[in-house]
């Protein structure tokens, strides 16, 4: 019985990992934190920096500016204070227009 209650909590714990941690990159085809910032081209997500694929990861309408995110919590950051998250001066942040 000890065995299994180890067993449970360790996987709860994988769980959360992959759902909310590291993972989170990875179910978007991304290969984890190694990619952050790369110069792929394309969109970049606003709040990490990382290249996200014009097929994959989440999209917000801005102002009249479609901007990518690589995962759901960037997208909720920036949907707490997105001006945040935007360069001063009308610079590209990684929309698309």
């Amino acid at each position: 019985m000890n065995g299994l209650l180890w067993y449970l909590i360790l996987g709860g714990v994988f769980y959360v990992m992959m759902r909310y941690g590291c993972g989170a990159h990875m179910v978007h085809g991304h290969g984890g934190h190694s990619a952050h910032g790369g110069g792929e081209g394309g969109p970049v997500d606003p709040v990490c920096g990382m290249s996200v694929a014009v097929d994959q990861g989440y999209g917000k309408m801005h102002e009249g500016t479609l901007y990518r995110f690589c995962s759901r919590a960037c997208l909720d950051k920036f949907e707490v204070d997105p001006e945040k998250y935007l360069i001063p001066g009308g610079g590209d942040a990684g929309g698309v227009s």
